[in-house]
């Protein structure tokens, strides 16, 4: 119950902050399996992207989270978990674990996931280069949807280093699926994923 209400207050709150405006350009919001790739500049993206998404695709759609930044308090872990229901992933290199082993067992579960293919946040308006990870899952899963999307202006609601968000309207647009397409090699595969994500940008 508790984590039900901070929901619709964290909705509130941030649709109050940032307007959460979702732009559908080359598809519907539509309840199938699907991986969401997006730009990343902010600890907000996370919530952003996750509060623009109609109801019935929240519930089925899981965020990426840092697990060093995510889970340094209790409060932090309790709000990803049991309100955003992350999928967290390790950023220690030194770690045993696959990175992408969390994310696997999502989609395999049937979940829908949101992915920020950088790895961490840009400094700039252009998103550094997609890594492995984008590629390794539609090689995996090749049925599951992916769709690019270009979150606008967040990193002024939360600029890195900031803890106190200021009210700046912001957007999610979200693009025409993509494929990957047989025998496409691993960078030609992530290079076009990039720039499908920074052609939104403009839309």
């Amino acid at each position: 119950m508790l984590a039900k209400l901070m929901s619709y207050f964290l909705l509130g709150l941030i649709r109050f902050l940032t307007g959460a405006q979702a732009r559908w350009h080359g598809c519907p919001p539509k309840a199938e399996q699907r991986i969401y790739f997006a730009n990343h500049q902010s600890h907000a993206d996370l919530v952003m992207i996750w509060a623009a998404l109609p109801k019935e695709l929240r519930h089925i759609t899981r965020a990426i989270a840092a697990k060093d930044y995510w889970t340094k308090s209790p409060f932090r872990q309790w709000l990803t978990t049991e309100v955003f229901h992350v999928i967290y992933v390790s950023r220690d290199r030194t770690s045993e674990e696959d990175p992408l082993e969390p994310l696997i067992e999502a989609l395999g579960n049937g979940d829908s996931i949101i992915l920020f293919p950088e790895g961490t946040r840009g400094h700039t308006g252009e998103p550094q280069a997609f890594k492995a990870g984008l590629y390794n899952l539609a090689t995996r899963f090749p049925d599951v949807v992916l769709v690019p999307a270009w979150i606008n202006n967040v990193q002024h609601v939360l600029p890195k280093g900031e803890v106190v968000p200021v009210p700046v309207l912001c957007s999610v647009t979200f693009g025409a699926p993509m494929q990957l397409a047989d025998g496409e090699e691993r960078r030609a595969f992530l290079d076009r994923a990039r720039s499908a994500v920074v052609a939104l940008r403009d839309v």
